[in-house]
């Protein structure tokens, strides 16, 4: 699997929510800090996105804003500066109230949604991201992204058979096709460090696609250089440098994020699971949950089940 839908599957939990909302100025809408990671999209119109920290961005028809945990708190409205956010949303995952009508040229028409996110253990390329992140419209740019958002918002204008089904899936695809987009950006612009360079770099990326395609090998720093093309030492940099933690930190790291997720699975015996995350001994396994996770694999999973 390829690193961010193997980054996004570990941490997406629940089910995904999404909205149409129609808003007539004057309108503001007041977002408090949440969890997880919200969205929108401006089909019809156009606002103002005020983040906690940072200027008024506006925002027209086509421009997509995914909003990160880390993002304390937004608003959006008709004006950069409204005099008082007046609606506040309880919480991203909860539709607004309408006051406009789909057929009105003057209102703002938004797609809004959100996901919740397993904040124990964030991974750290979701971390990086910055709190509010902006894809605008372009013509012919992420293609993929924009037939998500026609897809989407017509089910939810017109829902039919298979409508509950649809949805969430189109949902899952549009947060990462969102993120797809970004990381391009980014890639566009050469950036020189963090996730962003490090999925951009062909030696980093092709170590850690073989750490996340099967984390059970037994890999060495050699072994993940040779799949990238380098020798240990330079390698070992490299990785360091992106990605920042050594490449067998972060196997073993990840490892324990995979640990955590298998053990969510009852039938699953806990050798199986420690082999699976390859670990041949099952206390090795245990020891190495433990300080990871601060308490044992069985406790863990007792704790997860209820």
């Amino acid at each position: 699997m390829d690193v961010l839908s193997d980054v996004i599957m570990a941490m997406r939990t629940g089910r995904p929510h999404s909205n149409r909302t129609y808003r007539r100025a004057p309108w503001a809408v007041r977002f408090p800090p949440f969890s997880g990671i919200g969205f929108h999209v401006v089909l019809q119109g156009s606002c103002w996105l005020t983040p906690s920290e940072g200027e008024p961005a506006p925002l027209g028809v086509g421009d997509v804003v995914c909003v990160l945990p880390h993002c304390a708190e937004h608003v959006l409205a008709d004006t950069p500066s409204p005099a008082v956010a007046d609606t506040l949303a309880e919480s991203l995952t909860s539709p607004e109230g309408e006051n406009g009508d789909a057929a009105d040229d003057a209102a703002t028409v938004l797609l809004c949604g959100a996901y919740l996110l397993d904040q124990s253990r964030p991974h750290p390329l979701v971390a990086e991201l910055p709190g509010v992140i902006h894809v605008p419209a372009r013509v012919g740019r992420h293609p993929s992204l924009r037939s998500a958002i026609g897809l989407l918002g017509a089910e939810l204008e017109q829902p039919g058979k298979g409508t509950d089904a649809i949805v969430p899936a189109l949902l899952d695809s549009l947060l990462l096709y969102i993120l797809r987009a970004w990381f391009d950006e980014q890639a566009d612009h050469h950036a020189e460090s963090g996730w962003a360079a490090a999925l951009a770099d062909p030696v980093v990326s092709a170590a850690l696609h073989s750490i996340h395609d099967d984390p059970g090998q037994p890999w060495t720093v050699e072994t993940l250089g040779a799949r990238a093309g380098l020798s240990r030492a330079p390698f070992a940099r490299r990785f360091t440098a992106l990605v920042g933690r050594p490449p067998l930190a972060y196997l073993t790291w990840w490892r324990m994020t995979v640990a955590a997720r298998l053990l969510h699975d009852p039938d699953l015996v806990l050798g199986r699971v420690a082999e699976r995350v390859g670990y041949t001994s099952e206390f090795a396994f245990a020891k190495a949950f433990k300080r990871e996770h601060g308490t044992s694999p069985g406790r863990y999973r007792r704790m997860a089940l209820g």
